[in-house]
């Protein structure tokens, strides 16, 4: 039992030590304190938005008000949270605002569209199938700062291609290639190369807003 305690406490700390090295340069002082929780919470929403650029043109969007967004990712976004493939239209309303919050106004197009199409005979929305290449979408925090209402949070938007059989190459999302690791290297790796070369890729300011329990996206600005 006590040698199961310690390997379990070792796995602890390798964890939160990872969660905290993929977060670069998550300031974390007096005037701005910015819990593990937080962090994980906050990587979690923005995971949950962001999208792929093959399907929705960027896979985060900049924007400054939500309803004002891609209409093609909100409604992308949506279906990628939905854990069915059939719905309601009650369904993907209901969706929409437990994501984007309560001032989300922006109302689904009964007749479908290219993410949900329509089935009369059960009154019902299939969503529809995805095609994706082989270069994945992938994001690092930057930095997190507080705010009166919730964080302001910098990102680094980068790609991993893995079109080749022996490494993954890491590009920018103008599909320029920065650097490579082989397929059996960490993660770790490549948010290295990320790191040591941040000033080649696309960074994105997005604003998040505490409503009740929920983190929602306010806002995406480039920087």
């Amino acid at each position: 039992m006590r040698k199961m305690l310690i390997i379990i406490g070792i796995l602890v700390v390798i964890f939160v030590g990872m969660v905290i090295y993929r977060n670069i340069r998550v300031q974390n002082n007096e005037s701005n304190n910015v819990s593990i929780e937080e962090i994980q919470k906050i990587e979690e929403k923005i995971s949950s938005v962001y999208m792929w650029k093959e399907v929705t043109g960027e896979a985060l969007p900049e924007f400054q008000d939500i309803n004002n967004a891609d209409e093609k990712w909100i409604w992308e976004v949506v279906k990628n949270n939905l854990e069915n493939y059939e719905v309601t239209y009650e369904e993907i309303e209901e969706e929409a605002k437990l994501i984007f919050g309560e001032n989300f106004n922006k109302e689904f197009p009964k007749e479908g569209n290219s993410s949900f199409e329509y089935n009369s005979d059960t009154d019902k929305y299939i969503a529809t199938e995805v095609e994706f290449d082989q270069e994945e979408d992938s994001f690092l925090l930057d930095n997190i700062s507080k705010t009166d209402t919730g964080y302001e949070v910098e990102i680094i938007e980068y790609l991993e291609d893995y079109s080749e059989e022996e490494s993954v190459v890491i590009k920018t999302t103008n599909d320029e290639e920065i650097g490579r690791v082989s397929i059996s290297e960490s993660e770790t790796n490549m948010q290295d190369i990320v790191k040591n070369n941040k000033d080649r890729f696309t960074k994105k300011k997005v604003y998040l807003v505490q409503e009740n329990d929920n983190l929602n996206l306010q806002k995406v600005e480039g920087m």
